[in-house]
């Protein structure tokens, strides 16, 4: 029996450099830059300063009311908002929609939110204490909540779930979405990520752990620098992204507008080190030859490959090592781009966002660019071509993307143009 085929056919994002697709994906063409100072904390004491924040949302635009909003956390507006926008996109409104047999996958990456922090500030004040905790802590603090009340906002009544694999979790949300389609136990999903960690804590670990960069304070614009010599760290970000899946003949009998077909996933573990990858890239290749694989395509058939790309020496060198182990020579050829020198690591919505941009770039024939490549890392093997700068026309019949989390998760998914 063949398998059920997947296509997207709807959109929706709330990131740094855009609060819906459009924006985004114009600001992503032209290599504009989310990155600022940071605005939702006192910076004063840190060493880094800056971060790729979301700017000015209002999720009473999509009709959400004022009390609920002020029963959700950061994290979930941005996931409801991303989900309405994909919904509205696929042609549905919040009434039209089924409500059974939909799935909600939500990958969440850290989910130290606000909440989280306000909390502990509070139960550790002397002052204040556990009985003065805020009395939705505990609902806003679950990495479950944003998922939950896109459920309860849109009345799916599918299963709602959230995935966590650090950074590969919006990636890995896709490729379980994909899986549930295709086993028939959901006609339609909503899939993609969601994390909203700028806060006083969490920079505050990542940069004792030395993973953000703390060099261009002055200059946050060209902080994000993948492949580029003089990167010197990745850069926070936020957001949310979400992709309305559908079984085909389900698009088609409701005459669907099909961006494109979700072709294939692939995951892997590293089963090597809590924050690094293996040096050789071995293990996100072995994950990119499994979504290849599983989409029945051959290296060569992919013309562009979003990467990972987070703007650290070990990532930039082993997703290199890992993109000429799969596609060899044909490596060369292969358009790369890394759209983290644009939105920062949007964590948990970071792999979701870039499977957008995919399909973007496979709607407008249009290779988005690494912004600030100034000067490849030729010397420790950084020498594709990854787009520098400046974005270029091309024919894209099928991209491949790949996220690689801490704790050694890869995740790929390899998305092709739509043909009958």
């Amino acid at each position: 029996m063949s398998q059920r085929r997947v296509v997207i056919t709807g959109l929706g994002a709330v990131s740094p450099v855009g609060n819906n697709v459009k924006d985004s994906w114009e600001n992503i063409k032209s290599g504009n830059s989310g990155i600022d100072k940071i605005t939702l904390f006192d910076t004063t004491d840190y060493p880094v300063q800056i971060a790729a924040e979301v700017k000015g949302f209002d999720l009473s635009v999509y009709g959400v009311d004022r009390k609920m909003m002020r029963k959700m956390n950061r994290q979930t507006k941005f996931l409801l908002g991303a989900s309405i926008e994909a919904v509205t996109d696929a042609g549905y409104t919040k009434e039209t929609i089924g409500k059974e047999h939909i799935g909600i996958y939500d990958g969440v990456g850290i989910g130290l939110n606000e909440a989280v922090e306000a909390g502990y500030k509070k139960y550790d004040d002397p002052a204040a204490g556990v009985n003065r905790l805020p009395p939705l802590t505990a609902p806003l603090a679950l990495n479950n909540e944003a998922a939950a009340n896109v459920s309860m906002f849109l009345g799916i009544t599918g299963p709602s779930w959230t995935l966590s694999t650090a950074c590969s979790s919006g990636t890995d949300a896709i490729g379980l979405a994909l899986d549930m389609i295709r086993s028939g136990r959901v006609d339609m999903a909503l899939a993609g990520g969601s994390d909203a960690n700028i806060t006083g804590f969490n920079i505050g670990c990542y940069q004792v752990l030395q993973a953000l960069t703390s060099s261009f304070n002055d200059n946050p614009k060209i902080a994000s620098r993948p492949f580029d010599k003089n990167r010197s760290g990745f850069v926070m970000g936020e957001g949310a992204a979400v992709l309305v899946l559908e079984e085909l003949n389900h698009a088609k009998a409701r005459g669907a507008k099909i961006y494109a077909e979700l072709a294939g996933f692939g995951a892997t573990s590293d089963a090597y080190h809590v924050t690094a990858p293996r040096e050789d890239g071995s293990g996100g290749a072995a994950a990119m030859r499994l979504a290849l694989e599983d989409a029945g395509l051959t290296p060569d058939k992919i013309q562009y490959y979003n990467a990972h790309g987070t703007s650290t020496s070990a990532n930039d060198t082993a997703e290199t090592k890992m993109i000429k182990s799969v596609f060899g020579e044909y490596a060369y050829k292969l358009h790369v781009s890394s759209t983290k020198s644009e939105t920062g690591h949007m964590i948990g919505a970071a792999g979701a966002m870039e499977a957008i941009v995919c399909v973007k770039a496979i709607e407008e024939s249009f290779v988005p660019p690494t912004a600030n490549l100034d000067y490849p890392d030729i010397e420790h093997g950084c020498d594709l071509d990854y787009t520098a700068k400046k974005g270029v026309k091309a024919e894209i019949k099928a991209a491949a993307s790949c996220s690689l989390g801490f704790g050694g998760h890869n995740g790929c998914v390899v998305i092709k143009k739509y043909e009958e």
